[in-house]
């Protein structure tokens, strides 16, 4: 597919990617997929090649990358018809850790991390009661001499059986109680592997893609005040400086699902012959593929717009969710027009084309939907008043 050119810096990374994931087929994720099992060995390959630890500074054994270079690793995996949800977290959830960790904190878990010797995937906000309402959540975390007592629940914490430590945001002070709205959230580092079955309790929820989602339950769950992250009570604004990072990889995976659909469409288009000559010969077809790469190029600008500004620490914030949003918009048309233009095959199970079909639908709902990114653009760009 002919695009732009490329960083030359970046190239090497982009093929490095490409003879990766090129061990890891069609054949291997239809496997999985009906298995609903989750990628070891595509994450392993990941881990052992540095990839996955990409943001993490050089001194604390990660590969010390920028921004754009991340990004451009999440977007090769999705072109070649990878799913990099299996461990995108691993990537920028430790951001917290990083930003706000004390350097104990930091010394004793991002070498680990890093060595994928430790999995921090999973990542424990959103509640069945508020959803992406985060300063609602319910979850409480009570002070209890060295340790803090959970209770509550997560739902939707993705990869949480093949995490061994989650980034947890907790109730520390009563809402009604709190010095402002965003005030009294905590952000935990939890380690899962003694909170299980001591007052951890995850049950995974079957979904239209394989994704590995979960609910997490906590009862009396008992978590040393050292898990503690920052400062008590400023959590909420800890996670949000995140989720730029979030924002901006999964628009890029976006990106790269879009140019899968795209050269598939195309390379069908070209070969398929109906009524005696190829189907892409009629503007009917070839249409819908040039506006899903007109979509698609428009939204990779912007994406690395936002990977821009992130690199050179400044607000972002507008750019990232655009960037998401636009990404979303694009890969999801992507995905649509590649179907119709395969007609039946479309659906059918060994062209991956299904397979990708419904795992690209879920980001134009997460990790933001679509209307949240509105209003936050709305309110936040335009000055427009608050509308929820």
């Amino acid at each position: 597919m002919t695009t732009t050119a490329q960083h030359d810096d970046l190239a090497p990374i982009r093929e490095s990617v490409r003879a990766l994931c090129a061990n890891f087929p069609g054949e291997y994720w239809r496997r999985l997929d009906r298995e609903r099992a989750y990628p070891e060995e595509f994450v392993a390959a990941l881990t052992k090649a540095g990839f996955l630890a990409a943001l993490i500074p050089e001194e604390y054994g990660g590969s010390g990358l920028t921004m754009t270079a991340a990004a451009a690793i999440m977007e090769e995996i999705q072109a070649t018809g990878c799913n990099g949800a299996a461990c995108h977290a691993q990537m920028y959830t430790m951001g917290t850790l990083l930003r706000h960790g004390s350097p104990e904190q930091k010394k004793r878990y991002l070498p680990a991390i890093a060595r994928g010797e430790s999995r921090l995937q999973a990542f424990g906000v959103t509640e069945p009661t508020s959803g992406t309402d985060t300063l609602s959540l319910r979850t409480t975390a009570v002070r209890d001499g060295d340790h803090y007592v959970v209770n509550g629940q997560k739902i939707w914490t993705s990869r949480a059986e093949h995490s061994d430590l989650m980034l947890l945001l907790a109730r520390t002070t009563p809402r009604e109680q709190a010095q402002s709205r965003t005030a009294g959230l905590t952000v935990f580092l939890v380690d899962m592997r003694t909170a299980k079955n001591k007052g951890l309790t995850i049950r995974p929820i079957r979904t239209m893609m394989n994704h590995a989602t979960t609910e997490v339950f906590f009862e009396n769950l008992r978590v040393p005040a050292e898990a503690v992250i920052g400062k008590e009570g400023e959590g909420f604004r800890y996670i949000l400086s995140g989720m730029n990072a979030e924002r901006i990889l999964i628009a890029a995976e976006c990106i790269g699902d879009a140019k899968w659909f795209i050269e598939k469409a195309t390379a069908y288009a070209g070969e398929r012959v109906v009524f005696g000559r190829p189907i892409g010969k009629n503007q009917g077809v070839q249409f819908p593929i040039a506006r899903a790469y007109i979509g698609m190029r428009a939204a990779e600008l912007m994406v690395r717009e936002a990977a821009a500004l992130y690199e050179a620490g400044r607000d972002c914030g507008a750019e990232a969710n655009m960037a998401k949003h636009l990404a979303a918009e694009a890969s999801w048309a992507a995905a649509d027009m590649c179907v119709q233009t395969h007609g039946g095959f479309g659906f059918a199970e060994e062209f991956d084309i299904e397979r990708k079909f419904r795992e690209t639908r879920l980001y134009t709902v997460a990790p933001i939907s679509t209307n949240l990114v509105l209003s936050y653009i709305a309110e936040h760009v335009l000055g427009l008043p608050r509308s929820y």
